[in-house]
């Protein structure tokens, strides 16, 4: 094996293959920056090309691009709210406070030294762990895999913070949605309102930038402000502060990437939910996190991007050793192995060795160029939050506009954008935690699907499982937590059943009441479907309405605890503890403006919005983004013409390169396309 290892090296140190691994990690760097595409992308794009290369060449060009699309990724999440693939969500929740903060430099070097450190980490857990991850990953099987998505799902209970009630309330909403479609095992049609579209069930992309991009974009284009309006900071310094930092909380670095690598491991589980999982663990374990977290802590940066690149290595594992992609990135990967005529499984393990071995390197030094790169430019990059809203804001809603349309490029998508962001920017105004809706929607299938697999084939006898009996226990004791914690806050069972108080309303009660309203029908049209499609979503509605009917109650009548302790000498202490609780979300800052206000500019980011949809049906999407930019940039900043122009024209320049002559995607049917012969590639609206 060390043989192998070390002739690995020499191979996949040749200056022709080190040059197509540092083109992967480029074409990686660029997609990671552009919210939507991500890995998927450029492997798809990628793999025409690599039937004439020899296969140490073919794995490093692709490992090597996506490797590093979830370090640069983390650029427009810092710098903008905005999650450049859905792996970056959870870094949201402190690295843009940081922005604000001043401190965008100090995030974005903390993210890159953890993400390096991961990648290294899952590409040594690689390395060392294929010969024996190989029988226990044989040794999984539906009880197990579902048993492990439950356990994650009650990571809703910390990411809901001091909102408990609420967080399950989202958790529920995400795992409702997550069963719009056909239904795997009987086919039958959930919630699709007669629309095509929605048969496949909603993509991940309009869902996480609908719920995470636009409400940022709606408090930016809210404030007026550049997104560190009044911070003065030194990039090249936070630079160096953020490695400081990483490198000062290794062993949180360490336990994260642990958690990146095994999740990675797992078929099914997904990319999109590591983050949330490593962010829940250092929420729970980290000194301090109640009173810092989601306000721009360092370590929360730390703890999410730790555990990305390292599920790069651990997704690898099942696929190498047996042929079981462990996320659909690896999907496509398969292909490259049928294309030079290789079997995953033992062979890779033995006569195919070096070839396994090559893709470690491929990793590792993936993760070293890319970060290089990424610290080369990340004073750069940090500038990027000083720039005035009016110059940030068309240029960067044209870009979520045009990467939630590949989710499955149909009208659908945009109109599902818009849908989530209306729903996204009223929780975070009422400070419902947005990052459980996005936990139980994808991890909502996987445990269906693990669910109706396991009592077919084992009935009850599945909870018997030993694996299962420990990650049940895990995830019991998960929820109690936070539920003991409001008893006590609340002064003990007694202080539960007592203490209410004249009843109050407001914005929560119509939105509470709206969701009760939602869910409702939601179980009305699921009575008439077969027993199979029907099962889970009766569960999870009833406990749904249970859930909400107790939650509006103690709003309704339970007045608020104050969040501040009096007299407290220690802000630290353990009542302070208790008492200041923790919204694990981004929180809306208005800066004094009043409400009358914040009505008026939040109708007229909503009427930019519908402008560009407008403009996208009647003209096309790439003729749209050029003069959506010019109106934008002139209407709302009164920007001089030498500065809107080249805007204007990069973004078209940027839309028709990449999306329509590189990927040769298809664009929203428009009613004047065929006046552009760039948009003879269009889809039907759905």
């Amino acid at each position: 094996m060390l043989v192998s290892f070390f002739e690995a090296l020499v191979i996949i140190s040749d200056p022709t293959r080190l040059l197509f691994l540092g083109g992967g990690v480029l074409i990686g760097l660029v997609l990671g920056v552009i919210p939507g595409l991500g890995g998927i992308v450029g492997l798809a794009l990628l793999l025409p090309f690599t039937f004439d290369m020899d296969p140490y060449a073919a794995f490093a060009m692709l490992l090597g691009m996506g490797a590093v699309t979830s370090t640069s990724d983390t650029i427009p999440a810092v710098l903008f709210g905005v999650p450049g693939t859905a792996g970056t969500a959870a870094t949201i929740l402190d690295g843009y406070p940081l922005a604000k903060q001043g401190q965008a430099g100090r995030a974005l070097g903390a993210s890159y030294t953890a993400n390096l450190m991961g990648g290294l980490f899952g590409a040594m857990l690689l390395a060392v762990c294929i010969p024996i991850l190989r029988p226990v990953m044989l040794y999984l099987g539906s009880p197990e895999l579902l048993s492990f998505s439950i356990f994650g799902l009650t990571m809703v209970a910390v990411l809901s913070g001091g909102s408990p009630l609420r967080g399950l309330l989202a958790a529920s909403f995400g795992l409702m949605i997550a069963m719009v479609g056909s239904d795997p095992q009987t086919g039958t049609l959930r919630w699709t309102l007669g629309s095509l579209y929605l048969w496949d069930g909603l993509p991940i992309v309009p869902v996480t930038l609908g719920l995470f991009a636009l409400p940022e974009l709606a408090d930016l284009a809210i404030a007026r402000r550049s997104i560190a309006a009044d911070a003065k900071f030194d990039a090249r310094t936070g630079q160096f502060q953020g490695m400081k930092d990483a490198i000062h909380h290794w062993w949180l670095v360490v336990r994260v990437s642990w958690i990146g690598a095994a999740l990675g491991a797992i078929p099914g589980i997904g990319s999109s939910v590591v983050d949330w999982i490593a962010y829940g663990h250092a929420a729970r374990t980290e000194k301090g996190a109640e009173l810092t977290f989601g306000k721009g802590d360092i370590r929360g940066v730390i703890a999410s991007e730790g555990s990305n690149n390292a599920k790069d290595g651990g997704a690898l594992v099942p696929t190498v050793a047996f042929g079981v992609p462990g996320s659909a990135g690896m999907a496509i990967l398969l292909g490259v192995f049928l294309i030079h005529g290789l079997q995953p499984g033992p062979d890779m393990l033995t006569k195919n060795l070096t070839i396994t071995y090559s893709m470690v390197w491929s990793i590792a030094i993936a993760n070293i160029l890319g970060t290089a790169i990424c610290f080369a430019f990340a004073g750069q990059f940090a500038k990027l939050a000083l720039l005035r809203y009016s110059i940030i804001m068309p240029l960067i809603l044209t870009v979520v506009f045009v990467g939630a349309f590949q989710g499955t490029r149909s009208w659908g998508d945009l109109n599902a954008l818009l849908l989530f962001g209306c729903i996204g920017w009223i929780m975070k105004r009422l400070q419902w935690p947005r990052p459980p809706v996005i936990l139980g929607f994808v991890l909502g299938g996987i445990v269906e699907r693990y669910m109706y697999i396991s009592v077919a084939r084992y009935g009850a006898d599945w909870l018997l499982n030993p694996v299962v009996v420990v990650m049940l226990a895990l995830a019991a004791w998960g929820l109690y937590r936070p539920f003991a914690r409001e008893i006590k806050r609340a002064g003990g069972v007694r202080g539960m059943i007592s203490g209410f108080g004249r009843p109050q309303f407001g914005p929560n009660s119509f939105f509470y009441l709206s969701f009760m309203a939602v869910i409702a029908w939601m179980l009305s049209q699921a009575y008439g479907w077969p027993l199979g499609a029907r099962l889970a979503p009766l569960i999870v509605g009833y406990f749904a309405l249970i859930v909400a009917a107790i939650s509006l109650f103690n709003y309704t009548f339970r007045p608020p605890k104050p969040a501040v302790v009096e007299d407290a000498e220690d802000d630290f202490s353990a009542q302070a503890k208790v008492l200041q609780s923790l919204h694990m979300d981004l929180v809306s800052d208005d800066f004094g403006i009043d409400k009358k206000t914040i009505a008026v500019r939040a109708a007229s980011y909503l009427g930019w919005i519908l402008l560009f949809f407008g403009l996208t049906g009647l003209i096309g999407m790439l003729p749209a983004v050029f003069i959506f930019v010019i109106a934008y940039m002139r209407t709302e900043g009164n920007e001089r013409w030498t500065l809107v122009l080249p805007c204007a024209i990069g973004m078209y320049l940027f839309g028709y390169i990449v999306f329509d002559y590189l990927l040769a995607l298809p664009w929203p049917q428009s009613y004047m396309g065929d006046w552009f012969p760039i948009l003879r590639r269009t889809v039907p609206s759905m």
